[in-house]
């Protein structure tokens, strides 16, 4: 793909998982979005999202496999559909492709451990991660996306993994609160202390207006396209924290302990961007509870 494609505005989907369960979808044990997946009564629903998505404007749809990493299955005691699910994931991505050609589709690549917290495992074993379900995802992928990952080293070990495939990629990093990832990393530090080759952008990812405001500047400052996956969340950084608040869920909807914000009406949320937008911002989406309607809203504004 153009390796400048970003440099243009362009429109991602919004979230996923919190659209399935909107709709319906019934999650199972933690796996949330993996379970579209897992049963092939929900696929033409997950399809249906992609869909929805695309006609709302998006330009690229993100494969459903933010919960179809190892580790994730095995707490699940399904680590065997590890292939099924992530092969399912890009094949159903595809369908939405072949109907819509113009639409891109990314690989999406989560933190392999857990969500919105550093992974402190060996990098052997989080590089391995991330080759064994990029290799999965890479026969229906026109680039990959480092979905909502918390440290540098995180993703330079995600980049490690994919040099095979030779593939462009995006970087999703997170911050919860302040101008910090998780693991204490500026921003900055993505574009210093690694060697891009194949960089098509930096977004903050699943972050609230507030927090991509906030860091703004320092976005600016990178020299590559930028911008965001807005959530609307009223936190990510829950007492106790994410993974444990996961676990003791009984809905296993991360809207239950992370909050839902009201007033992030899709025109809201088009207001935002716009001032985003004109902020030099070219790469906009949506996150957790951000529906079709504000990818539409975002859409507008091409």
């Amino acid at each position: 793909m153009n390796k400048d494609f970003f440099k243009e505005t362009r429109i991602l989907d919004g979230g996923l998982g919190q659209e399935l369960l909107l709709r319906g979808m019934n999650p199972k044990g933690t796996l949330w979005s993996a379970n579209a997946l897992l049963q092939e009564k929900y696929h033409q629903l997950l399809l249906d999202i992609h869909l929805d998505f695309i006609k709302a404007g998006a330009e690229v749809i993100i494969t459903a496999t933010f919960t179809t990493r190892k580790l994730r299955l095995k707490d699940n005691n399904i680590e065997d559909k590890f292939a099924y699910l992530n092969i399912k994931a890009g094949e159903i991505a595809k369908k939405a492709k072949d109907l819509n050609p113009h639409v891109l589709i990314a690989g999406g690549l989560p933190p392999q451990y857990l969500t919105y917290e550093t992974d402190t495992r060996s990098e052997k074993e989080i590089k391995e991660n991330f080759y064994e379900q990029a290799k999965l995802l890479n026969p229906y992928v026109d680039f990959f996306y480092f979905d909502v990952l918390s440290s540098v080293r995180e993703i330079k070990l995600a980049i490690e993994a994919i040099e095979e495939f030779n593939k462009p990629y995006l970087i999703g990093a997170h911050i919860s609160e302040g101008n910090k990832m998780p693991s204490g990393d500026n921003i900055s530090d993505i574009i210093t202390n690694i060697e891009h080759k194949n960089i098509l952008g930096v977004i903050l990812s699943c972050v609230s207006p507030e927090t991509y405001e906030n860091n703004l500047d320092e976005l600016k400052s990178l020299g590559v396209p930028f911008g965001f996956k807005l959530n609307a969340f009223v936190t990510t950084k829950p007492k106790l924290g994410y993974t444990n608040n996961y676990n003791n869920s009984k809905t296993k909807n991360p809207s239950e302990f992370l909050g839902q914000r009201m007033d992030l009406t899709p025109s809201k949320i088009g207001l935002l961007v716009q001032k985003f937008k004109d902020s030099g911002a070219t790469i906009l989406g949506g996150c957790c509870e951000t529906g079709p309607k504000h990818i539409e809203e975002m859409a507008k504004l091409k």
